[in-house]
Order: structure tokens, then C-alpha cells, then sequence
């Protein structure tokens, strides 16, 4: 499924260990706080089960959205974009 996380964490190490662990489950940072991928299902599930227990819950958000690969096939970018074929899977390989 292809998934987008987005959050606003007002704590840095709280923060950080999100950002590490959505990196871990395979997305691509696509903006400061935002990452997208093509995960397995449960690791949504997972991502929300970590972060409620890291976040401040009155003042922090993390948004877990999935969408179809259709509905993403829909998308609009205006401006500079991110590596599509990385961050869907499409490339199995990162050139460095």
C-alpha cells in the first residue's frame, strides 16, 4: 500500500525517533515532515502504535494516509517533486 506520513512534533528526540523508524519501515523523506512509500499493510499499524506512544497527544499529530496507486496516479506536484520511482518501490535500487 502506498502510505503517507505526515507529523508536527513539537519535541526534537520524539521527533526524531519517528522520522528514524518511518525510514526503517521503507518510506522516503519527501519533505521535513513528510515520508512516503509502498509498505506492507500492518506497518501502518505499526508506525501509529509507536507513535502513540512517543507523541504528546495535546499538542502533537501524526497523520498515517494511505492511498491507492491509482488515486496517487491522480496526484498534482507544483514545483520541485521527489524521486517517484524510488519512494514507490518501482526502482529497487538508490544510485549514489
Amino acid at each position: 500500500m502506498y502510505l503517507w506520513a505526515i507529523y508536527d512534533i513539537t519535541e526534537d528526540k520524539a521527533r526524531t525517533k519517528i522520522a528514524k523508524a518511518c525510514k526503517e519501515y521503507g518510506l522516503v523523506r519527501v519533505q521535513y515532515s513528510v515520508f512516503f512509500g509502498n509498505i506492507p499493510n500492518h506497518c501502518m499499524d505499526e508506525i501509529a502504535k509507536f507513535s502513540e506512544e512517543l507523541i504528546n497527544h495535546e499538542t502533537d499529530g501524526v497523520f498515517l494516509l494511505p492511498v491507492s496507486e491509482d488515486d496517487f496516479e491522480k496526484k498534482i506536484i507544483v514545483g520541485k517533486s521527489f524521486d517517484e520511482t524510488f519512494a514507490t518501490g518501482k526502482q529497487k535500487t538508490l544510485m549514489l
